[in-house]
């Protein structure tokens, strides 16, 4: 197929890249931002706030993370219908989605109002960071209903390149919380400082705004993709089979690794607030490099979806080859960035010396983390689910990061008592043990594969 080798072909390619990514980048960024807001906020007050609120905050990815996985799934499907241009099938898909959302928010959302405390217990033995993250969850779970339809909603339309609202959306919320966390947590305009309860209210706050604003958009805005009551309630057994198969294991894959990233928290908050603190920081700072790389597979799951649901498979090989070499630049970027950040954070936080000796050595770990994330997240997330390869992802979680970086991550730090460095090296494996496993997928071409119907 020599067209896909026309210069006005590439550029029209690299133009419809763009024009994803950066609203995609601006939304990643301003989503890092919300979570930077309580984390220098909070680092200002005290190390014991920061904890607390970052080891809270696990609750609400773990979550976020089941959403995210049911998207994931149902963008298997709605951008290969929006290639077909189906309208009718997407508003189901999209109603599907949000039915299964809202039953997990509402689970969270009571499991944390009625045990705040053994669910803090799981991630910190240290009494003043667990009543501190009490706080926090107590206030923060209201917002765990709005999150979820916000989240399913806007994630759906940028399944079939309504990429912009996002943007909006979250550039609006990060105003609302810049504003409310600053005047809260510090007290200003006479207000009594309420340190972590005030990070907490700002946020939840800015998530009902976030959830007004969708309403609007769903209602009067967008003319050709409705959100429908009824298709909460839909009876379709072909299309829930066709969700499920694509979005269980989707989910099941989010959950896993959402599972097992806090389990990493929880191993490194036993290890003592400065390690944690340090941790927070270097988190913060692997979202805000990685912003770029996770719009990139999120446009390349739209762009070969759409090209597989258009029967342009042989197309499709070829954009992912190039979405592969743009991962890997953009992962050293990433990278530059972490190293970049690290001694200003170092500077400008209030850490203990220990906690920034820790920090030291994280950002150094989580560079070349960054990397191999920018392109293993593009091959799951972006070339093998477009093409329906779901499960494959699922296999490779469950392997890499609970069988290595996990197993011998608790084994380092509980049972061999290895130095934290060498623990957190341990933790932070996976995503290098994932490389040649992603790439011999890739290579194999299984992933693929139409899944529309009709």
């Amino acid at each position: 197929m020599t067209y896909v080798n026309d210069r006005d072909e590439k550029r029209a390619f690299y133009k419809l890249v763009f024009s994803l990514v950066l609203p995609m980048t601006l939304q990643n960024l301003i989503n890092v931002g919300v979570t930077s807001i309580d984390v220098i906020m909070l680092g200002k007050v005290s190390e014991t706030a920061l904890s607390g609120a970052s080891l809270a905050g696990q609750v609400q990815f773990i979550m976020t993370l089941i959403f995210f996985g049911l998207t994931s799934g149902a963008a298997v499907l709605t951008a290969q219908y929006w290639g077909k241009k189906d309208i009718l099938t997407i508003e189901k898909v999209l109603g599907i989605t949000m039915r299964f959302a809202l039953v997990v928010a509402v689970i969270f959302t009571l499991a944390v109002l009625l045990f705040p405390a053994p669910i803090m217990g799981l991630f910190t033995s240290e009494e003043t960071v667990l009543n501190e993250g009490v706080h926090y969850l107590k206030i923060i779970s209201i917002s765990y209903i709005f999150v979820s339809i916000t989240m399913i909603y806007l994630n759906i339309m940028r399944s079939v390149e309504r990429v912009v609202v996002s943007t909006v959306v979250y550039l609006v919320s990060l105003i609302v919380n810049v504003i409310l966390a600053s005047i809260l947590i510090f007290g200003l305009f006479g207000i009594e400082p309420m340190g972590i309860r005030g990070a907490a209210i700002a946020t939840l706050v800015s998530r009902i705004v976030e959830f007004v604003i969708v309403v609007i958009y769903s209602t009067k805005i967008n003319r050709e993709i409705k959100f429908h009551i009824k298709n909460l309630f839909i009876k379709d057994k072909i299309l829930m089979k066709d969700f499920l198969t694509f979005a269980f294991p989707v989910m099941l894959n989010e959950l896993i690794w959402g599972a097992g990233t806090s389990t990493n928290a929880a191993i490194i908050g036993h290890l003592g607030s400065p390690v944690v603190a340090a941790n927070s920081v270097t988190q913060v700072t692997r979202q805000l490099a990685m912003v770029v790389a996770f719009g990139l597979a999120n446009a390349t799951a739209i762009i070969l979806g759409k090209a597989i649901g258009e029967q342009k498979e042989e197309l499709a090989k070829v954009y992912a080859k190039r979405f592969i070499r743009l991962t890997l630049i953009v992962g050293v970027i990433g990278a530059g960035v972490i190293l970049g950040v690290s001694g200003i954070a170092q500077s400008q936080l209030t850490l203990s010396t220990e906690a920034k000796e820790y920090l030291k050595i994280m950002m150094f770990v989580m560079s070349y983390f960054a990397i191999g994330q920018a392109y293993n997240t593009t091959m799951v997330v972006g070339v093998f689910r477009a093409g329906g390869d779901t499960k494959f992802g699922l296999i490779l979680d469950f392997s890499t990061l609970w069988g290595c970086s996990i197993l011998f991550g608790a084994l380092a730090a509980f049972v061999w008592k290895l130095p934290i460095p060498i623990v957190y090296m341990i933790i932070m494996s996976d995503e290098i043990i994932k490389i040649p496993l992603t790439t011999l997928r890739y290579k194999s071409f299984k992933w693929v594969r139409n899944v529309t119907r009709g």
